[in-house]
């Protein structure tokens, strides 16, 4: 994955726009910390193959970035994004990596289902 430069990954998220689309979205403030910490307050969430189709998605913010996908009701929303990269099965994967490389949140997009 690379850095992420707004412009490009503006072109890639644009790509996407107005088309039935499978989302993945995760966050984490690191699901496997309690076995070393058993007071560590462990918080997350999860969607994965969920179809939308967004209007607009938008980059935002000096890194770490914001990503914003609207939609027809609402939005869907992930808040530092610092990597990216549109992978060899043409799905658009982001995320945001804490200072010790570790995954803190992912949104990725694809026109086919999430297998892995």
């Amino acid at each position: 994955m690379k850095k992420v430069r707004p412009d490009h990954l503006q072109e890639l998220i644009t790509s996407f726009a107005n088309k039935d689309v499978y989302i993945h979205l995760e966050t984490t403030n690191g699901s496997y910390a309690t076995h070393l910490n058993e007071g560590f307050f462990n918080a997350g969430a999860f969607i994965r193959n969920i179809v939308v189709k967004y209007e607009l998605g938008k980059v935002a913010g000096d890194s770490p970035h914001r990503i914003g996908l609207k939609l027809p009701s609402g939005w869907i929303y992930a808040q530092g994004i610092t990597h990216y990269k549109l992978d060899e099965h043409g799905r658009l994967l982001m995320a945001g990596l804490d200072s010790d490389g570790k995954l803190a949140v992912a949104l990725e997009i694809s026109e086919t289902p999430f297998t892995y």
